[in-house]
């Protein structure tokens, strides 16, 4: 059972939350109400914890006070509500269980639908030695790196199961084939950083292999 929330953390990671709404929305990262965006709150335990989401359904180019709400480590909201977790809720779940994380990020844009198509055969987007690549602490020169795709099942539960094969430990994301990326990190920071490092990289990858000659 998950411990008790102070309300001063719920509504540290409410404020946090809608910030960093505020400015993934500007960039126009959530087309027609895509996307969902969580952060820890209180103690964690990999099978005891608490984290605030976005609510299913919600303009996020908007702020309203039904814009977020409270789940446990099952997905299950923890204070009596008429909101909704996003449908995408149970792979927030995973992902927290199985790496501890502060904060986790999911977008739909055209260049992580089109990088995660152009390589879905491959199982992962290679990206060789772009700078960018720091922005995930990875620091060795000419650093190559695969970033994992799963697909995109239309139940949700199937594509949480997949989680745990699926997460290389130095790659603080998954892509979903032709869906999104879900990034994360330590706190909500990070977690930015680390989203953008990836659209960064899927942009450049994208219009690399545009660019780079017929073998």
């Amino acid at each position: 059972m998950s411990g008790v929330i102070r309300l001063e953390d719920k509504q540290r990671a409410f404020a946090e939350l809608r910030e960093v709404k505020s400015g993934l929305a500007a960039k126009g990262w959530f087309p027609a109400t895509s996307g969902n965006l969580s952060i820890r709150v209180g103690q964690f335990e990999p099978k005891d914890f608490t984290f605030a989401i976005t609510s299913s359904g919600k303009d996020k180019s908007v702020q309203t006070p039904e814009d977020f709400l409270l789940v446990n480590e099952k997905g299950i909201p923890t204070e009596e509500t008429s909101l909704k977790p996003s449908a995408e809720t149970l792979i927030h779940c995973e992902i927290y269980r199985l790496t501890g994380a502060g904060a986790i990020f999911h977008v739909h844009t055209v260049f992580n639908n089109l990088a995660s198509e152009l390589f879905w055969e491959r199982g992962s987007i290679p990206v060789d030695g772009v700078e960018l690549i720091k922005g995930f602490n990875i620091w060795e020169e000419d650093a190559q790196i695969e970033i994992p795709i799963l697909p995109n099942y239309a139940e949700i539960p199937r594509i949480a199961e997949l989680m745990e094969k699926a997460i290389v430990p130095r790659i603080p994301g998954i892509v979903l084939r032709k869906h999104g990326i879900y990034a994360w990190g330590a706190n909500a920071f990070e977690a930015k950083r680390h989203l953008e490092a990836f659209e960064y990289l899927f942009e450049y990858v994208y219009r690399w292999n545009l660019l780079r000659p017929s073998k």
